[in-house]
């Protein structure tokens, strides 16, 4: 099973800094193989692929990352904002950074990586085989691309929960309340707008109107049990593991390639530099997924 180690206790949505990375006993390891015809060979043969996706995924449509130099908001990083302490004391701060995402995402546009991991589901249903992604990234550019079998580790830019009766629903509004209509703007000079919590989101349900929280998995919180569950059953089952576009940084989904490849399945990983991950994998695949992933995932000629 995956992730054992975190059977006894609650699953954290944790990102460790380089300093602490854990150091997955790859002294020694050699490189994985850059051969797209055996990568290709194996694909042809693969009856459950399992895809984990991450931010650079959605970084090659245009998606701020908030990761690394210069990923900010205003002042403030993602780990700044995105944990319930921050809601708690600023919901009006934290409400306007997802305001913002949710408006730049609905002027981006699913990429090639993104098409090609869809038409891949299309196709290779039709011939009796699975491809499930597992994705790091709450931006729904994977359910836009087309794809149907889709686990979201980390929830949705464009669902919200009501913390006062627990509903969570698909939310698409633009803007999501008339308070945060041209709010957002993510220069550092620009002042809190300072919105008053009564005129945050709030639940549309009967009765209730309490207010609504973006509905992600935010720093520090468990992860869904239920989505968690779904995504051990398909790598445990998988015999084929896509690493797309993750910094393998993020815990715990940065485990569940290498204890994929520990049981001997083949792993691939596509990305635009080497992750402490990388020397687990039998292939890694280097530049950008757009480029590299239609290559890899096209029809083999084996395939009826």
């Amino acid at each position: 099973m995956i992730v054992p180690q975190f059977a006894c206790r609650a699953i954290i949505n944790v990102h460790l800094p380089v300093h602490v990375r854990k150091p997955w006993g790859i002294q020694g390891m050699a490189r994985p193989s850059s051969d797209l015809a055996a990568f290709r060979e194996i694909f042809s043969k693969a009856k459950n692929i399992a895809i984990i996706s991450g931010a650079g995924v959605s970084a090659e449509s245009g998606v701020p990352t908030f990761r690394g130099a210069g990923g900010y908001w205003r002042k403030w990083q993602a780990q700044d904002l995105a944990t319930p302490e921050a809601f708690s004391r600023n919901p009006s701060r934290v409400w306007e950074f997802y305001h913002y995402r949710r408006e730049v995402m609905l002027t981006k546009n699913p990429n090639p990586a993104h098409l090609a991991i869809s038409e891949c589901e299309e196709r290779l249903s039709k011939q009796g085989r699975e491809v499930t992604v597992i994705t790091q990234n709450i931006d729904e550019l994977h359910h836009r691309a087309g794809s149907k079998n889709i686990l979201e580790l980390h929830g949705s830019l464009f669902k919200t929960r009501c913390l006062t009766c627990g509903h969570e629903t698909a939310n698409y509004k633009s803007p999501i309340c008339a308070a945060l209509e041209g709010k957002g703007a993510p220069d550092p000079d620009t002042q809190d707008a300072q919105i008053p919590v009564q005129q945050l989101p709030r639940c549309e349900r009967t009765g209730c109107h309490g207010l609504l929280r973006p509905a992600v998995v935010w720093f520090g919180e468990t992860l869904d049990s239920d989505i968690l569950t779904r995504s051990e059953k398909v790598l445990d089952s998988c015999d084929l593991c896509l690493v797309v576009g993750t910094s393998s940084v993020v815990y715990p989904a940065a485990m569940f390639a290498p204890q994929v490849a520990a049981r001997g399945v083949p792993v691939a990983e596509f990305n635009m530099e080497d992750t402490p991950a990388t020397l687990h994998f039998k292939f890694h695949f280097h530049g950008p997924c757009g480029t590299t992933l239609p290559q890899a995932l096209r029809r083999h000629e084996t395939e009826p």
